[in-house]
Protein backbone atom coordinates (compact mmCIF):
# COMPACT_ATOMS: atom_id res chain seq x y z
CA UNK A 1 0.00 0.00 0.00
CA UNK A 2 1.23 3.45 -0.91
CA UNK A 3 0.12 6.35 1.28
CA UNK A 4 -1.02 9.16 -0.96
CA UNK A 5 -1.99 12.76 -0.29
CA UNK A 6 -4.49 13.91 -2.93
CA UNK A 7 -4.55 17.69 -3.02
CA UNK A 8 -7.48 18.79 -5.15
CA UNK A 9 -10.65 16.69 -5.39
CA UNK A 10 -12.63 18.21 -8.21
CA UNK A 11 -14.10 16.12 -11.03
CA UNK A 12 -10.75 14.57 -11.88
CA UNK A 13 -9.10 14.42 -8.46
CA UNK A 14 -12.07 12.73 -6.81
CA UNK A 15 -12.27 10.07 -9.52
CA UNK A 16 -8.54 9.44 -9.27
CA UNK A 17 -8.73 9.17 -5.48
CA UNK A 18 -11.51 6.57 -5.70
CA UNK A 19 -9.47 4.41 -8.06
CA UNK A 20 -6.47 4.66 -5.76
CA UNK A 21 -8.62 3.48 -2.87
CA UNK A 22 -10.11 0.64 -4.94
CA UNK A 23 -6.58 -0.55 -5.64
CA UNK A 24 -5.68 -0.72 -1.96
CA UNK A 25 -3.78 2.52 -1.51
CA UNK A 26 -4.29 4.84 1.44
CA UNK A 27 -5.55 8.30 0.54
CA UNK A 28 -5.66 11.49 2.58
CA UNK A 29 -7.77 13.93 0.56
CA UNK A 30 -7.85 17.69 0.79
CA UNK A 31 -9.79 20.30 -1.14
CA UNK A 32 -10.03 24.02 -0.55
CA UNK A 33 -13.80 23.58 -0.41
CA UNK A 34 -13.96 20.74 2.10
CA UNK A 35 -17.44 19.67 0.95
CA UNK A 36 -15.89 18.54 -2.34
CA UNK A 37 -13.61 16.11 -0.49
CA UNK A 38 -16.01 14.80 2.16
CA UNK A 39 -17.81 12.24 -0.07
CA UNK A 40 -14.49 10.39 -0.41
CA UNK A 41 -14.72 9.39 3.25
CA UNK A 42 -17.38 6.85 2.29
CA UNK A 43 -14.82 5.25 -0.04
CA UNK A 44 -12.23 4.98 2.71
CA UNK A 45 -10.28 8.20 2.38
CA UNK A 46 -9.20 10.37 5.27
CA UNK A 47 -10.48 13.91 4.71
CA UNK A 48 -7.81 16.38 5.80
CA UNK A 49 -8.42 19.85 7.19
CA UNK A 50 -5.33 21.35 5.55
CA UNK A 51 -2.69 20.52 2.94
CA UNK A 52 -0.20 19.97 5.76
CA UNK A 53 -2.51 17.45 7.44
CA UNK A 54 -2.91 15.61 4.13
CA UNK A 55 0.80 15.28 3.31
CA UNK A 56 1.93 14.25 6.81
CA UNK A 57 3.09 10.65 6.53
CA UNK A 58 2.41 10.38 2.79
CA UNK A 59 4.76 8.53 0.46
CA UNK A 60 3.43 10.33 -2.59
CA UNK A 61 1.89 13.79 -2.83
CA UNK A 62 -0.40 14.25 -5.84
CA UNK A 63 -1.61 17.70 -6.85
CA UNK A 64 -4.63 17.95 -9.13
CA UNK A 65 -5.16 21.69 -8.99
CA UNK A 66 -6.32 24.37 -11.39
CA UNK A 67 -3.03 26.04 -12.31
CA UNK A 68 0.60 26.43 -11.42
CA UNK A 69 0.11 29.33 -9.02
CA UNK A 70 -2.47 27.35 -7.08
CA UNK A 71 -0.29 24.24 -6.99
CA UNK A 72 2.65 26.23 -5.63
CA UNK A 73 0.52 28.04 -3.05
CA UNK A 74 -1.01 24.79 -1.78
CA UNK A 75 2.37 23.09 -1.54
CA UNK A 76 3.72 26.05 0.39
CA UNK A 77 0.81 25.60 2.80
CA UNK A 78 1.79 21.94 3.08
CA UNK A 79 5.49 22.72 3.63
CA UNK A 80 5.53 22.35 7.46
CA UNK A 81 4.59 18.68 7.10
CA UNK A 82 6.58 17.79 3.99
CA UNK A 83 9.63 15.61 4.47
CA UNK A 84 12.65 14.93 2.34
CA UNK A 85 12.25 11.89 0.13
CA UNK A 86 8.56 12.25 -0.61
CA UNK A 87 7.58 12.05 -4.27
CA UNK A 88 5.52 14.95 -5.62
CA UNK A 89 3.50 14.04 -8.70
CA UNK A 90 2.19 17.27 -10.22
CA UNK A 91 -0.79 16.02 -12.26
CA UNK A 92 -2.81 19.09 -13.14
CA UNK A 93 -2.52 21.20 -16.28
CA UNK A 94 -0.10 24.05 -15.66
CA UNK A 95 1.89 26.38 -17.86
CA UNK A 96 5.27 25.52 -19.34
CA UNK A 97 6.79 28.41 -17.40
CA UNK A 98 5.29 27.10 -14.14
CA UNK A 99 7.12 23.78 -14.14
CA UNK A 100 10.63 25.07 -13.30
CA UNK A 101 9.20 27.06 -10.38
CA UNK A 102 7.42 23.99 -9.02
CA UNK A 103 10.55 21.89 -9.47
CA UNK A 104 12.65 24.49 -7.64
CA UNK A 105 10.27 24.44 -4.68
CA UNK A 106 10.39 20.63 -4.65
CA UNK A 107 14.20 20.69 -4.59
CA UNK A 108 14.19 23.17 -1.70
CA UNK A 109 12.00 20.77 0.29
CA UNK A 110 13.98 17.67 -0.64
CA UNK A 111 11.09 16.27 -2.68
CA UNK A 112 11.42 14.19 -5.83
CA UNK A 113 9.49 16.14 -8.45
CA UNK A 114 7.60 14.41 -11.26
CA UNK A 115 5.82 16.44 -13.92
CA UNK A 116 2.92 14.11 -14.72
CA UNK A 117 -0.26 15.69 -16.10
CA UNK A 118 -3.00 13.33 -17.19
CA UNK A 119 -4.67 13.11 -20.56
CA UNK A 120 -8.38 12.39 -20.35
CA UNK A 121 -11.59 13.72 -18.86
CA UNK A 122 -14.25 12.59 -16.39
CA UNK A 123 -15.19 9.21 -17.85
CA UNK A 124 -11.66 7.82 -18.31
CA UNK A 125 -10.78 9.22 -14.88
CA UNK A 126 -13.66 7.28 -13.35
CA UNK A 127 -12.69 4.15 -15.28
CA UNK A 128 -9.02 4.38 -14.33
CA UNK A 129 -8.07 4.75 -18.00
CA UNK A 130 -6.28 8.08 -18.04
CA UNK A 131 -2.94 8.42 -19.79
CA UNK A 132 -0.19 9.80 -17.58
CA UNK A 133 2.38 11.95 -19.40
CA UNK A 134 5.35 11.85 -17.08
CA UNK A 135 8.87 13.18 -16.66
CA UNK A 136 10.92 12.24 -13.62
CA UNK A 137 13.86 10.20 -12.33
CA UNK A 138 14.08 6.41 -12.42
CA UNK A 139 13.74 5.94 -8.65
CA UNK A 140 10.45 7.85 -8.67
CA UNK A 141 9.15 5.64 -11.46
CA UNK A 142 9.42 2.58 -9.26
CA UNK A 143 7.48 4.28 -6.48
CA UNK A 144 4.84 5.60 -8.84
CA UNK A 145 4.26 2.52 -10.97
CA UNK A 146 1.44 1.08 -8.80
CA UNK A 147 0.00 4.55 -8.22
CA UNK A 148 -0.15 5.54 -11.87
CA UNK A 149 -1.36 2.04 -12.70
CA UNK A 150 -4.38 2.58 -10.46
CA UNK A 151 -5.50 5.75 -12.20
CA UNK A 152 -4.37 5.22 -15.77
CA UNK A 153 -4.31 2.69 -18.54
CA UNK A 154 -0.88 3.80 -19.66
CA UNK A 155 2.05 5.89 -18.47
CA UNK A 156 4.23 7.52 -21.11
CA UNK A 157 7.63 8.39 -19.60
CA UNK A 158 9.23 11.22 -21.55
CA UNK A 159 12.27 12.45 -19.64
CA UNK A 160 14.25 11.70 -16.49
CA UNK A 161 14.17 15.33 -15.38
CA UNK A 162 10.81 16.53 -14.07
CA UNK A 163 11.95 20.12 -14.36
CA UNK A 164 12.11 19.73 -18.15
CA UNK A 165 8.34 19.97 -18.26
CA UNK A 166 8.13 17.36 -21.00
CA UNK A 167 4.86 16.03 -19.62
CA UNK A 168 3.31 19.47 -19.49
CA UNK A 169 4.51 20.36 -22.98
CA UNK A 170 2.99 17.21 -24.47
CA UNK A 171 -0.21 17.66 -22.48
CA UNK A 172 -0.71 21.17 -23.87
CA UNK A 173 -0.18 19.91 -27.40
CA UNK A 174 -2.70 17.11 -26.85
CA UNK A 175 -5.33 19.26 -25.15
CA UNK A 176 -5.04 21.82 -27.96
CA UNK A 177 -6.27 19.10 -30.30
CA UNK A 178 -9.29 18.32 -28.11
CA UNK A 179 -10.16 21.98 -27.62
CA UNK A 180 -9.87 22.84 -31.30
CA UNK A 181 -11.78 19.74 -32.41
CA UNK A 182 -14.61 20.53 -30.01
CA UNK A 183 -14.91 24.00 -31.51
CA UNK A 184 -14.88 22.65 -35.07
CA UNK A 185 -17.65 20.18 -34.23
CA UNK A 186 -19.66 22.94 -32.56
CA UNK A 187 -19.43 25.24 -35.56
CA UNK A 188 -20.45 22.49 -37.99
CA UNK A 189 -23.48 21.49 -35.90
CA UNK A 190 -24.47 25.14 -35.45
CA UNK A 191 -24.05 25.88 -39.15
CA UNK A 192 -26.28 22.96 -40.09
CA UNK A 193 -28.98 24.27 -37.79
CA UNK A 194 -28.49 27.87 -38.87
CA UNK A 195 -28.96 26.90 -42.51
CA UNK A 196 -32.40 25.55 -41.70
CA UNK A 197 -31.63 21.85 -41.47
CA UNK A 198 -32.03 19.30 -38.72
CA UNK A 199 -28.54 19.31 -37.17
CA UNK A 200 -28.73 15.54 -36.66
CA UNK A 201 -28.32 15.24 -40.43
CA UNK A 202 -24.67 16.18 -39.96
CA UNK A 203 -24.26 12.95 -38.02
CA UNK A 204 -25.73 10.98 -40.91
CA UNK A 205 -23.15 12.48 -43.23
CA UNK A 206 -20.13 11.93 -40.97
CA UNK A 207 -20.94 8.66 -39.16
CA UNK A 208 -19.07 5.71 -40.59
CA UNK A 209 -16.98 7.83 -42.92
CA UNK A 210 -13.31 8.82 -42.82
CA UNK A 211 -14.08 11.85 -40.62
CA UNK A 212 -15.92 9.82 -37.97
CA UNK A 213 -14.43 9.23 -34.52
CA UNK A 214 -15.63 8.52 -30.99
CA UNK A 215 -14.91 12.08 -29.86
CA UNK A 216 -17.06 13.52 -32.66
CA UNK A 217 -19.93 11.24 -31.67
CA UNK A 218 -19.71 12.12 -27.98
CA UNK A 219 -19.57 15.89 -28.43
CA UNK A 220 -22.09 16.00 -31.27
CA UNK A 221 -24.55 13.97 -29.19
CA UNK A 222 -24.17 16.43 -26.30
CA UNK A 223 -24.78 19.40 -28.59
CA UNK A 224 -27.83 17.85 -30.25
CA UNK A 225 -29.32 17.00 -26.84
CA UNK A 226 -28.36 20.31 -25.21
CA UNK A 227 -26.76 18.18 -22.49
CA UNK A 228 -23.69 20.00 -21.25
CA UNK A 229 -23.13 18.07 -18.03
CA UNK A 230 -19.49 18.87 -17.27
CA UNK A 231 -16.77 16.41 -18.13
CA UNK A 232 -14.27 19.17 -18.87
CA UNK A 233 -15.68 22.59 -18.04
CA UNK A 234 -15.65 25.65 -20.29
CA UNK A 235 -13.68 27.61 -17.66
CA UNK A 236 -10.92 25.01 -17.63
CA UNK A 237 -10.85 24.85 -21.41
CA UNK A 238 -10.57 28.64 -21.65
CA UNK A 239 -7.70 28.63 -19.14
CA UNK A 240 -5.96 26.00 -21.22
CA UNK A 241 -6.25 28.07 -24.40
CA UNK A 242 -4.24 30.77 -22.62
CA UNK A 243 -1.62 28.28 -21.44
CA UNK A 244 -1.36 26.88 -24.95
CA UNK A 245 -1.04 30.36 -26.44
CA UNK A 246 1.76 31.27 -24.03
CA UNK A 247 3.61 28.00 -24.64
CA UNK A 248 3.29 28.42 -28.40
CA UNK A 249 4.46 32.04 -28.26
CA UNK A 250 7.58 30.96 -26.36
CA UNK A 251 8.35 28.57 -29.23
CA UNK A 252 7.48 31.10 -31.95
CA UNK A 253 4.51 29.00 -33.10
CA UNK A 254 1.14 30.44 -34.10
CA UNK A 255 -1.96 28.65 -32.80
CA UNK A 256 -4.76 30.48 -34.59
CA UNK A 257 -7.41 27.79 -34.08
CA UNK A 258 -6.64 27.56 -30.37
CA UNK A 259 -6.89 31.34 -30.01
CA UNK A 260 -10.23 31.40 -31.84
CA UNK A 261 -11.46 28.61 -29.56
CA UNK A 262 -10.49 30.75 -26.57
CA UNK A 263 -12.61 33.61 -27.91
CA UNK A 264 -15.56 31.24 -28.21
CA UNK A 265 -15.11 29.96 -24.65
CA UNK A 266 -14.95 33.51 -23.29
CA UNK A 267 -18.18 34.31 -25.12
CA UNK A 268 -19.85 31.28 -23.52
CA UNK A 269 -18.56 32.33 -20.08
CA UNK A 270 -20.03 35.80 -20.64
CA UNK A 271 -23.34 34.09 -21.46
CA UNK A 272 -23.25 32.46 -18.01
CA UNK A 273 -22.31 28.91 -19.01
CA UNK A 274 -18.72 28.68 -17.79
CA UNK A 275 -19.35 25.67 -15.56
CA UNK A 276 -20.86 23.57 -18.35
CA UNK A 277 -18.92 21.09 -20.44
CA UNK A 278 -16.73 22.63 -23.11
CA UNK A 279 -19.14 21.23 -25.71
CA UNK A 280 -21.17 24.29 -24.72
CA UNK A 281 -18.93 26.19 -27.11
CA UNK A 282 -21.84 25.31 -29.40
CA UNK A 283 -23.71 28.14 -27.65
CA UNK A 284 -21.09 30.62 -28.83
CA UNK A 285 -22.40 30.33 -32.39
CA UNK A 286 -25.70 31.94 -31.42
CA UNK A 287 -26.84 35.04 -29.59
CA UNK A 288 -24.43 37.62 -30.96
Amino acid sequence: MTRIAMLGTGIMGAAMARNLLKNGHGVAAWNRTRERAEPLAADGATVADSPADAVAGADVVMTMLNDGDTALAVMRDAAPALRAGQVWAQMGTVGVADVPQLATFAAEQGLTFVDSPVQGTKQPAEQGKLMVLAAGPQDARTALEPVFGAIGGRTLWLDEDGASGAGTRLKLAAVSYAISLTSVIAESVALTKGLGLDPSLLGEVLTGGPLDNAYLQTKMKAMLADDFTPSFAVRNAEKNTRLIHDAAASADVRVDVNDAAGDRFRRVIDQGHGDEDMAATYRASFGG
